[in-house]
C-alpha cells in the first residue's frame, strides 16, 4: 500500500504564501509523476501543479502560473507546492496524487494517477 500524506495547510491572507508538502511512504512503486489538485465548495476538481519524476518537467495551471511553483526531493519521495500571492480564489482543499503507471492521458489529468493523498485546506481570506 502506497500512502501519500500533505501537510501545511492552513489559513492565509490574500497576498500571504504557504508551503505545502507531499510525502509518499509504504511500499516501493515505480514513481512516475506526481500532481496537486484542489477542490472548492460546489466546483469540480481542477488540476493545479505536476511534476514529471523522471524528468523534472513541470506544468501549472495557468491559474497559478507565477504565483505557484512545484518541486521535488527525489530521494525523499516528497513533492512540494510553493504557494505565493495567494487569493481568496485558491480556497480549496488540495490533493497531492503520485501515478506509478505512465501518466495517459496526460499529467494534467485526474485519470493519470494511482495514489491520492486525503487532502490539506487552504483557505485564503480577503
Amino acid at each position: 500500500q502506497v500512502q501519500l500524506v500533505e501537510s501545511g495547510g492552513g489559513l492565509v491572507q490574500a497576498g500571504g504564501s504557504l508551503r505545502l508538502s507531499c510525502a509518499a511512504s509504504g511500499r516501493t512503486f515505480s514513481n512516475y509523476g506526481m500532481g496537486w489538485f484542489r477542490q472548492a465548495p460546489g466546483k469540480e476538481r481542477e488540476f493545479v501543479a505536476a511534476i514529471n519524476w523522471n524528468t523534472g518537467s513541470t506544468y501549472h495551471a495557468d491559474s497559478v502560473k507565477g504565483r505557484f511553483t512545484i518541486s521535488r526531493a527525489n530521494a525523499k519521495n516528497t513533492m512540494y507546492l510553493l504557494m505565493n500571492n495567494l487569493k481568496p480564489e485558491d480556497t480549496a482543499v488540495y490533493y497531492c496524487a503520485a501515478a506509478g503507471t505512465p501518466p495517459r492521458p496526460t499529467m494534467i489529468s485526474g485519470r493519470s494517477y494511482d495514489y491520492w493523498g486525503q487532502g490539506t485546506q487552504v483557505t485564503v481570506s480577503s
